[in-house]
């Protein structure tokens, strides 16, 4: 018999009981529509970073905290460093050097979330971000390390409703004045709120320290091994763009085995209910089985066409489950689009793929059980039953 007389025998026997296939099929749809979701935030986030990341940022940023400890914000790095950085720097090839506080103001609302960004007024924003250009207003001068300004991401702008001549708080105590806002440029600077040091200092009381250094070279194929020299010699760490890169991969790894495990409860469930559907079916085709042999049928056969019909049904819940997932990714990009300008959500062909490998091991384990008692039947016992 041809493959494809199989198939078709397999789809008939799924479409007597369209409503049990139909729910069945269902339920393995909700499941890996779930998982591809839920796997899709790291997928997207990864493109987010690897994307953005290369073309923004420093080449090399040092700090006390090490990356495998997270991202430490807190001003904990003397900002005597900078004169360490500017000294070594003719024979290191450090083009820029400059500190850098970060602090993060968020709430229960996470559109009223940003990262303030405090750097030395006199360099501005351009010796961190070169690519950034205005919409409206201006950059940071030389004289607002004293009185106190902030130019404003796009994204943060739109969030908290600030515009030009807003007044920021940042406590009790201090405010700023907005007096630039930045166009539109990536989904991590646009929610960037950036401020000259001083006064961003002294609002989070941290005179005389700083988050991290941020350090551009006059040759960026040559970080790792700069980094090295700076780690070894102001016994720092000191951090390339690959190693973030790095460092945010394993991090995705890790929330993404978390995912795969919930998703994984729901995917047993389905599987559950395939194994029950087929097995209810095998019961009531006793007679047609036996039929089958008593023509000349082998087991094999019989074993195979239970097989096909798990895996079908598998199939046909796991291509539903990609394309209802693919309905989810695109409701969660609108949401992360109008929170912070990103994409969070992403179907990449490993992920597409995933799904349906996933779908079809679901099927096929969950078949081995019914094709076998169906492949084992008496032919003379299964006749005589009514």
């Amino acid at each position: 018999m041809k493959a494809s007389d199989l198939w078709r025998l397999a789809w008939r026997g799924l479409t007597r009981r369209r409503v049990r296939t139909f729910l069945t099929a269902l339920g393995i749809t909700v499941a890996v529509a779930s998982m591809v979701i839920f796997l899709s935030l790291g997928e997207g986030i990864r493109k987010v970073f690897t994307s953005e990341l290369g073309g923004i940022g420093p080449d090399i940023q040092v700090s006390l905290t090490p990356l495998s400890q997270g991202l430490a914000l807190h001003p904990n790095l003397p900002q005597d460093t900078v004169k360490q950085l500017q000294a070594l720097a003719p024979e290191l090839g450090l083009q820029t050097v400059t500190p850098v506080v970060m602090a993060v103001r968020g709430g229960l609302d996470p559109t009223q979330s940003v990262v303030l960004y405090g750097l030395p007024a006199s360099g501005g924003i351009g010796a961190v971000f070169p690519n950034t250009a205005l919409a409206q207003g201006r950059l940071l001068l030389p004289a607002d390390e004293q009185t106190g300004a902030a130019v404003v991401g796009a994204k943060a702008a739109q969030n908290l409703r600030l515009s030009l001549g807003s007044t920021l708080n940042l406590n009790r105590r201090a405010s700023v004045k907005v007096v630039g806002v930045l166009a539109p440029q990536s989904g991590l600077v646009d929610n960037f709120i950036f401020m000259p040091l001083t006064p961003l200092q002294r609002s989070e009381g941290a005179e005389g320290r700083v988050s991290l250094v941020a350090v551009k070279l006059n040759d960026p194929r040559q970080a790792r091994v700069v980094a090295r020299s700076i780690s070894d010699r102001l016994n720092l760490e000191a951090a390339t763009q690959s190693d973030f890169l790095g460092f945010i991969e394993r991090a995705l790894r890790i929330s993404d085995a978390v995912r795969f495990g919930i998703s994984l409860i729901a995917l047993i469930v389905g599987g559950l209910a395939v194994a029950n559907t087929v097995m209810m079916g095998v019961f009531e085709r006793t007679r047609e089985f036996a039929t089958l042999r008593a023509i000349g049928a082998r087991p094999a056969f019989v074993r195979a066409l239970v097989l096909t019909e798990s895996l079908l049904l598998s199939l046909v819940g796991g291509v539903g489950g990609v394309l209802l997932g693919l309905v989810g990714i695109v409701i969660v990009n609108l949401y992360t689009q109008q929170l912070a300008g990103i994409d969070a959500a992403a179907l990449t062909p490993r992920l597409t793929l995933l799904a349906l490998g996933i779908s079809f091991l679901l099927g096929l384990l969950s078949g081995l059980l019914p094709a076998r008692n169906a492949s084992r039947l008496s032919i003379t016992d299964a006749l005589g039953r009514v």
